[in-house]
């Protein structure tokens, strides 16, 4: 790692520590040549595919976004869709992939919203299951029934 201050081509950790939704490593490194210290923030980058074929970094801000608009007038709260994005992200990363399809990523959304609200997640299966036909939601909620649990 280059110091920041003169440049030296080499440094030295000297302190390593995951950060708090350890999701990257914060580094306190000191520079041999002029003895100052700095730190570095690591993370694993993960980039979305789009339909395009464009390339961009993954973004949780995006996910909080496209499942918001499906949690319009719902009882479904800003840290409910934080919790939500953090938990696709994981599922995501834990696959070990660098790249992923934007459309895999709404696939992989769909099970944490099921569990979150049934409305919002009929509302975005139908874009990304690519409902075409009554019949399609009908199916949906014939599974949403069959496994909701049972009311007393």
């Amino acid at each position: 790692m280059r110091c920041p201050f003169c440049r030296h081509p080499e440094s030295r950790v000297i302190d390593s520590r995951a950060s708090d939704d350890s999701q990257a490593i914060r580094r306190r490194r000191e520079c041999p040549q002029c003895s100052r210290r700095f730190t570095t923030i690591e993370t694993a980058s993960l980039q979305v595919v789009k339909r395009s074929g464009a390339i961009e970094p993954f973004s949780r801000e995006k996910i909080i976004a496209g499942v918001g608009k499906a949690c319009q007038g719902r009882p479904v709260g800003e840290d409910d869709l934080a919790l939500l994005a953090q938990q696709v992200e994981e599922s995501i990363r834990s696959t070990g992939v660098s790249q992923i399809h934007a459309h895999d990523i709404g696939l992989t959304i769909l099970d944490p919203l099921r569990r979150l609200d049934t409305i919002a997640y009929l509302r975005f299966a139908s874009v990304y299951s690519n409902f075409e036909t009554l019949e399609d939601f009908e199916e949906a909620i014939a599974v949403l029934r069959r496994d909701a649990p049972p009311t007393a």
